[in-house]
């Protein structure tokens, strides 16, 4: 391969080099100047090396075939389509026409499946190195330019080539975006340089078998502009002259392949003419096709002898792409017209068919345009929504007039096509069209779209709101879209009881309708949550029965409902368990904002819990994915600063909760600023400025009884806004809160209500002189109820509270043996702000330290066999008692001997027989 690419060593030579290096590889020159040719010689040299090649050259005709071009790529890979997750399995047996599927493709999925199969392509032994090869890349259908575009961006390990036409003037984009997110080095372009005359020389030999003379070649080199196609017509349109042109004649001008073509194609007799034109529209040209066009085998020798062509057993190829393009931009628009009818009246391939159709048709008719709307569901159906908004709109261009209901109907499915494929301002654009030109149930819709897109694009929630309310104001009262305008209100909207009477007017709408479970199982979730964030008994039949209608599939519009009501009352497993299903779900489809969003969640649920490695880690995702996507950051830059806050990083969390709140201001958005209100209230509280943790509290309890909660269930603020206030020496205000949150407990008991409620008390009751020996008892019953692994910090709090009070009322060994526990306790999870108060306070307690008491025999023995590093289970099989009671003794052990991890364990044990 590499010999018949004559004069191309030294640049081969550079193309292979790079692609040994990360990064991809593109090739880039003129149209005919060789670059085909380079890239397979390329392309066989990897092969012959051992590399897995996973190829495709599409053509311009092919562009508008959906996934012609992945499938040719993924072919190699088609063995590993089985251990797909089922959803990315179909879509790549729909890619691949391996499979039936009768279910519809979302065009995530695909791009899911693309990267699944290129990752298990990559990660395979038997091949030192995967090449991914594009030839001509701008003429890419825009399904597979999108899943490549998408795998591309999160696969490693792959040696990419490339190579596109370059023409003068034209953008300088890089295709399939490899010079923004590509996971390897930069790109590396090779230019495809023209042959000089002795290569050409070679190239004219072989092409058409002749050797000119060497005034004449250079005088071709020269028009050619060393163009090796180029060079070849030229010499093509000299032999057909009647002489050989004089050294004082001009040649046949070189200067647009088209304009040589045109000749060509002028001195075909009339049938090859036409056979030609018909090939070149057709996307695969076949000879049943033409034969069925009347085209003759005879008619297809001119053009053939011509070099424009090669006929094979099955079909019809151009020999070069250039020459396919030209032939159809010299067709006249009547003659392209016809030929376009008469193949669409004689192709049985129904998308071919509606293909035709579609550019042939110049006034409306209504059989083309159900023709075409039917062409457009199938395509959309496979994944390829951006193709299928085309067909629907051309399909809205031929409908008559006078028929309003499908003409604003396949108007939207037009606009709907442009969401799903994430084009949002065609969308958007398309949608609020709608919306203006129809009325009834069309502009309801449309209007419904177009919050949707405001809610998903970034919007403020105010346009989503608004639009939404347009909607509902358009649909007929009592109908089916209404209770589906009403289930999204439900979510757009921040007032809660606005939201649970939206909440309720969509269950009661869409119950006992068959095909709207998904969105009867959302409204019922936030029924149930709004209810609950009123104030009022949590409903838990409303969300057992919203989970059995979900069944194995969560109901997407609310779909992290459940998940924050767990949260909320502390049952962080199955919080845990739900978010990570739901993940798992999301990463099979190529969902990425809903992993976005999931991530955040988890985060949330692993800081409230705790387990602060894990938070930090979901976190970190959740912020790289969303840097990646190109949405706000808002959430998850709140959370990361709400974990430094808690691991004592005060000053970039402070910084945070200033931005975010100017940002909510700027906004006038209340989630924003209720978010930030809370983390500038802990900051300011973990660092000990107790006037200004009170004030912004104050702040925040003003915007949440605006939007009219009840119960904040993601807030847990009102325990630290009393401790802020008795720090701040407000103890009226301090009385107030803790009405409020023991209110708050009456209504919902939770772990962390019962903590924070005690502890409040402790502080508030030893503040203002009453004898907290009841309270103190209540926070010790308090913490014992609750286990060590739910809200580790919480605890912590608890014996911290425990110290204060015990050193106010100068009882000096139990407030140091708090403290002391305290310090140990929140070391332990990494508290470090808090760790630092409560050394702070046992400063104060002054005095010399007590000596360790001694251990009980059972702590003993305990502690010998954790000091020998046996794990909790092995010293409860040992000792014949629970994991639970060897993980009680040993924080007795701890605050015993004044240590906070095993690793010390073993030298204060030592100290401790000492002191004995």
């Amino acid at each position: 391969m590499r010999r018949a690419i004559v004069g191309r060593d030294e640049v081969f030579d550079r193309a292979w080099q790079l692609l040994s290096r990360p990064g991809p590889v593109m090739l880039e020159g003129p149209p005919g100047i060789g670059k085909t040719e380079l890239w397979r010689a390329l392309v066989a040299h990897a092969a012959q090396a051992g590399w897995l090649v996973l190829s495709c050259a599409p053509t311009e005709a092919e562009s508008e075939l959906p996934y012609a071009a992945l499938a040719d790529l993924l072919r190699p890979l088609a063995d590993r389509v089985a251990a797909l997750p089922r959803p990315q399995r179909i879509a790549a047996e729909v890619v691949l026409l391996s499979g039936d599927a009768h279910e519809a493709v979302d065009v995530r999925v695909v791009g899911a499946a693309t990267r699944s199969l290129l990752e298990a392509g990559a990660a395979a032994t038997i091949h030192p190195t995967v090449l991914l090869a594009v030839d001509d890349a701008p003429w890419l259908d825009r399904p597979s330019e999108r899943a490549l575009r998408y795998a591309l961006r999160r696969v490693t390990g792959l040696a990419t080539l490339l190579s596109r036409r370059r023409s003068p003037g034209a953008a300088d984009d890089v295709p399939l975006g490899l010079d923004e997110g590509h996971v390897g080095g930069p790109v590396g372009r090779v230019e495809v340089p023209p042959l000089d005359v002795g290569a050409l020389h070679h190239v004219l030999r072989e092409q058409l078998d002749v050797t000119l003379s060497r005034p004449m070649l250079v005088r071709v080199a020269r028009e050619a502009g060393g163009n090796p196609l180029l060079a070849i017509e030229v010499v093509r349109s000299v032999q057909r002259l009647p002489r050989q042109p004089s050294p004082g004649d001009d040649l046949p001008v070189a200067a647009s392949m088209h304009h040589l073509l045109a000749d060509v194609l002028a001195r075909l007799p009339l049938a090859s003419r036409t056979a030609v034109r018909l090939a070149a529209l057709l996307t695969v040209p076949t000879l049943a096709d033409l034969a069925a066009a009347g085209v003759s085998t005879a008619a297809l020798d001119a053009p053939e002898e011509a070099g424009l062509i090669v006929v094979t057993p099955s079909g019809v190829r151009f020999t070069h792409p250039v020459y396919a393009a030209a032939v159809r931009a010299g067709i006249p628009p009547g003659v392209r017209r016809r030929l376009h009818r008469q193949l669409a009246d004689l192709l049985t391939d129904s998308d071919e068919r509606a293909r035709h159709l579609a550019l042939c048709a110049t006034d409306p008719d209504p059989v083309v345009a159900d023709t075409l709307a039917a062409a457009a569901a199938r395509w959309h159906s496979r994944g390829a929504p951006d193709l299928a908004a085309e067909l629907h709109y051309r399909a809205s261009q031929l409908t008559p007039a006078d028929d309003l209901v499908r003409l604003g109907r396949r108007r939207l499915a037009a606009a709907r096509c442009r969401f799903d494929s994430g084009d949002f301002p065609a969308a958007r654009q398309a949608a609020e069209a709608v919306a203006a030109e129809f009325t009834g149930e069309v502009r309801a819709e449309s209007l419904l779209l177009r919050a949707i897109l405001a809610w998903s694009g970034g919007e403020a929630s105010r346009a989503a709101l608004e639009n939404g309310t347009r909607a509902l104001a358009a649909a007929r009262p009592g109908s089916a879209l209404a209770g589906r305008i009403h289930a999204h209100l439900a979510v757009f909207e921040d007032h809660t009881e606005s939201a649970r009477e939206h909440a309720e007017a969509a269950a009661a709408l869409l119950d006992g309708r068959d095909d709207d479970h998904d969105l009867l199982a959302a409204a019922l979730v936030l029924l149930f949550f709004q209810e609950v964030r009123l104030g009022r008994p949590p409903r838990t039949d409303l969300l057992d029965r919203a989970l059995a209608l979900e069944g194995d599939e969560p109901a997407w519009l609310a779909s992290t409902v459940p998940a924050i009501w767990w949260k909320s009352i502390d049952d962080a497993e199955r919080a845990r368990l739900r978010l990570h299903r739901m993940l798992g779900r999301a990463e099979a489809r190529g969902d990425e904002p809903l992993q976005h969003e999931l991530l955040s969640h988890l985060g949330e649920a692993e800081l409230l819990a705790g387990r602060w490695d894990d938070a930090e880690r979901h976190i970190t995702a959740a912020r790289e994915l969303g840097d990646q996507l190109g949405t706000g950051l808002v959430g998850e830059t709140w959370l990361a600063a709400l974990l430094d806050a808690h691991r004592g990083r005060l000053t970039d969390a402070t910084r945070v909760a200033e931005s975010g709140l100017r940002l909510a201001d700027e906004l006038d958005d209340d989630w924003c600023r209720r978010i930030h209100q809370q983390l500038a209230g802990f900051v300011a509280l973990s660092a000990g400025r107790m006037a200004e943790a009170a004030a912004a509290y104050a702040g925040l309890a003003a915007t949440i009884d605006a939007n009219g909660l009840v119960e904040p269930l993601a807030m847990r603020f009102e325990p630290d806004w009393i401790e802020a206030c008795v720090g701040a020496g407000d103890l009226d205000l301090a009385a107030t809160v803790l009405a409020r949150l023991i209110a708050r407990h009456r209504r919902l008991p939770r772990p962390w209500t019962m903590l924070g409620a005690a502890r409040a008390r402790a502080l508030l009751d030893s503040a203002t002189g009453v004898d907290a020996g009841a309270a103190l008892d209540a926070l010790t019953a308090a913490r014992d109820a609750v286990p060590p692994d739910v809200l580790p910090l919480d605890r912590a709090r608890c014996l911290f509270v425990a110290g204060i009070v015990h050193r106010r009322s100068r009882r000096k060994l139990p407030a140091r043996q708090a403290l002391e526990a305290a310090v140990a306790e929140f070391t332990a999870i990494g508290a470090a702000a808090f760790a630092d108060r409560a050394r702070a306070e046992l400063a104060r307690v002054g005095g010399r330290p007590p000596t360790p008491r001694h251990l009980t025999a059972t702590e003993e023995r305990v502690a010998q066999l954790a000091a020998r590093g046996r794990t909790n289970r092995a010293i409860a099989d040992e000792l014949f008692v629970s994991p639970k009671t060897v993980e009680a003794n040993l924080a007795r052990i701890y605050r015993k001997l004044g240590i906070s991890t095993r690793a010390e364990l073993g030298a204060a044990m030592t100290r401790a027989d000492a002191q004995a």
